[in-house]
């Protein structure tokens, strides 16, 4: 038997840590790793039938990405602020234009919207990476990330989706901040870690390790099925009939679930190349498969877009993966008629300043600017080829139509089917609003109702 009190696993809102979580490959660990999560996660997601959407790829960029190069450029401002980088391209829309680096996207603009006024005014990683997840400013209580509410709200409808986390980041946590904030570890998010573009890529914790076969798997299976009968019989703890459930999800999820889910191997070469060769296309790829098993929330974690130095480098660097996996990742969910049913967003926890940074010992960089950036959403209920709000000549200043994170956020909710204006709960007892919205305290533009459908 598994001992869930032992001090060898740690639960905090970290989550169980990660040697724990990864012994697959032990019989008792495995007990835990997977049968024990799902005890811990029983509640599973489903979401109200009228709902638009049903899942939520968030592509983040970690670092924050500069609108002037990307979806609000300005060619107009000079070399100040545009560097080389001094063209904007047209797209499939009329009147659209982005970066002359997203020719791909360019091509894909009629599912996408651009909101070219976000808002929030703070310059610091970990607060503006906390405002744009979680959706709220800091304040007394430590909130949850979006993927994290997301996870409860599907299990409070209680209708199962998936065997699957339905909280999952791809590959590696965001880092700037718990993302269970006070639900706790159970609505943690789970970061398999890795490289899906890795010839061999296995999931930790869930895919077996290399070497672990379907069928010393099933004998493992049979082994616990028959040591569990004769302590049953022996002891008679009625535990062990109630572990059963859960043993069986886990052995579902190494044979089933998780290995058809995670396996890239199942898609054509021509779709692998499509998306790109590169951590962040294949993670797009990977999304889209999570997608199709019925995972409400994934966030692709693309980081390196802190371009202090040599911004423009990196940019050329950046872009390009950028744009074919996001494109790819559009056009292959509207083909597999996804993309109505999953809301897609781009975006990080700022812009970058519009005036380039030419002195030493910057050499051409950008540094964060939380006054007026972009985000990107599309599908779910979004609608495509539209552009709401603005920013200046210049792109320094909010010129029309303000858009704050809870702005975004509650509107994200809404689609899902989720109030923005409903309770959490709270281990003491707090009044915790799904959005500031409910509590009138916030600045706001409102619901982004001239691009929901």
């Amino acid at each position: 038997m598994i001992d869930l009190n032992s001090p060898h696993f740690h639960r905090n809102c970290e989550g169980f840590g990660r040697r724990d979580f990864l012994r697959v490959g032990g019989l008792a660990a495995l007990g835990f790793t997977l049968a024990d999560w799902f005890a811990l996660q029983a509640r599973a997601a489903g979401q109200p039938a009228k709902a638009p959407a049903r899942s939520v790829i968030q592509l983040w960029m970690g670092g924050g990405p500069p609108h002037l190069d990307t979806f609000d450029p300005k060619p107009g401002a000079g070399v100040d602020y545009c560097g080389p980088l001094n063209r904007a391209i047209d797209t499939n829309v009329a009147g659209m234009r982005i970066g002359e680096l997203l020719p791909l996207l360019a091509k894909q603009a009629d599912k996408f919207s651009i909101i070219r006024s976000m808002t929030h005014g703070n310059n610091s990683h970990e607060t503006a990476a906390y405002i744009m997840q979680t959706g709220t400013m800091p304040g007394d209580l430590v909130y949850p990330a979006q993927g994290a509410v997301v996870a409860l709200k599907r299990a409070e409808v209680g209708a199962v989706a998936s065997s699957l986390p339905p909280y999952i980041t791809l590959t590696n946590p965001l880092g700037r901040f718990s993302e269970c904030g006070f639900l706790g570890n159970n609505f943690r998010t789970f970061a398999p870690g890795g490289d899906p573009n890795a010839k061999e890529y296995r999931v930790q914790g869930l895919v077996p390790p290399r070497g672990m076969t379907d069928e010393r798997i099933q004998e493992r299976r049979s082994l616990v099925q028959a040591v569990d009968g004769l302590a049953r019989q022996v002891e008679k703890q009625a535990a062990l009939g109630e572990m059963d459930e859960f043993q069986e999800k886990a052995y579902g999820l190494l044979l089933g679930d998780a290995k058809k889910a995670f396996d890239l191997s199942a898609e054509t070469e021509a779709t692998r190349n499509r998306y790109g060769r590169t951590q962040f296309g294949q993670s797009c790829l990977l999304a889209r498969r999570l997608v199709e098993h019925g995972v409400p929330f994934i966030t692709v974690n693309s980081g390196g877009w802190d371009t202090h130095k040599n911004h423009f480098d990196a940019m050329k660097r950046l872009l390009p993966p950028l744009d074919q996996g996001f494109s790819a990742l559009l056009e292959d969910l509207h083909q597999r008629g996804l993309l109505g049913s999953t809301i897609v967003t781009w975006g990080g926890e700022f812009g970058r300043t519009p005036k380039v940074a030419i002195d030493a010992p910057w050499f051409g960089g950008r540094h964060h600017f939380g006054a007026v950036f972009s985000s990107v959403v599309a599908g779910g209920g979004f609608k495509g080829g539209t552009v709401l709000g603005a920013s200046d000549f210049r792109g320094e200043n909010v010129a029309q139509r303000p858009v704050y994170p809870w702005d975004l956020a509650a509107s994200i909710y809404t689609l899902l089917g989720i109030d923005p204006k409903g309770q959490l709960p709270h281990p003491r007892g707090c009044v915790a609003f799904v959005s500031p919205l409910a509590s009138g305290t916030v600045p706001t533009g409102g619901l982004l109702k001239e691009i929901m459908a």
